[in-house]
């Protein structure tokens, strides 16, 4: 009997090909408020929220309001377009039977758009967001919370990430982690996960599910 029962996906640069549009706006907020040069990849797998206490925190609150509004547009004009073979594996999860969810730092607002425009609404059996969450990647909090929404244990849960931070929080929960290369270099990652996969494309689970 398979002891995996559930898998999680993180949203951006596993199932949507959104990280570089994401680079590309706090590339530019990084330039524009001097940060450190390795910005981009110190956020990855953060809450908006986090980013902004983080690193925004000296900034008057109608400056930190700005910046939030800004991100806010521009989230709801990018391209959603899928992770190569991703649409295809999570039809397929479904189809044998595993309970599936997505674990996002995104916001509700956010993620409304998006699956709606990838036609996935209803396609998950729970949605965690940065809305549900007070403690942002790489802390396990939406992990677990993933797993309590679907009534099964941390360590029957496959977690599909792109980022250090999501890694670790997977880890942290106590659950088995494949990282996939779309967003950082594959021997960044597999210091920290159990397998990397480039993409979906022609990915058979059981391959990869050895106890």
């Amino acid at each position: 009997m398979n002891r995996f029962t559930a898998i999680l996906f993180d949203f951006d640069g596993v199932i949507a090909d959104t990280e570089p549009q994401y680079d590309l706006f706090f590339d530019r907020l990084a330039a524009k408020y001097h940060l450190q040069e390795n910005f981009v990849a110190l956020i990855k797998g953060a809450t908006l929220t986090a980013i902004m206490e983080k690193y925004f925190g000296n900034c008057l609150p109608a400056e930190r309001e700005k910046i939030i509004e800004e991100h806010r547009r521009y989230e709801r004009q990018m391209n959603y377009t899928f992770i190569p073979g991703a649409r295809e594996a999570i039809t397929r999860f479904k189809s044998q039977g595993y309970k599936i969810a997505v674990v996002t730092s995104s916001p509700d607002e956010k993620m409304k758009v998006a699956l709606q425009r990838m036609n996935l609404q209803n396609t998950f059996d729970a949605l965690i967001t940065a809305d549900k969450i007070t403690r942002s990647k790489p802390d396990p909090m939406c992990y677990l919370l993933a797993a309590g929404e679907l009534r099964v244990s941390p360590e029957a849960c496959i977690v599909f990430e792109d980022s250090i931070a999501g890694i670790t929080a997977g880890k942290k929960a106590g659950m088995k982690v494949i990282g996939l290369s779309t967003t950082l270099p594959a021997e960044a990652l597999s210091p920290y996960v159990d397998t990397i996969i480039p993409n979906f494309l022609n990915y058979e689970l059981a391959e990869n599910l050895k106890p």
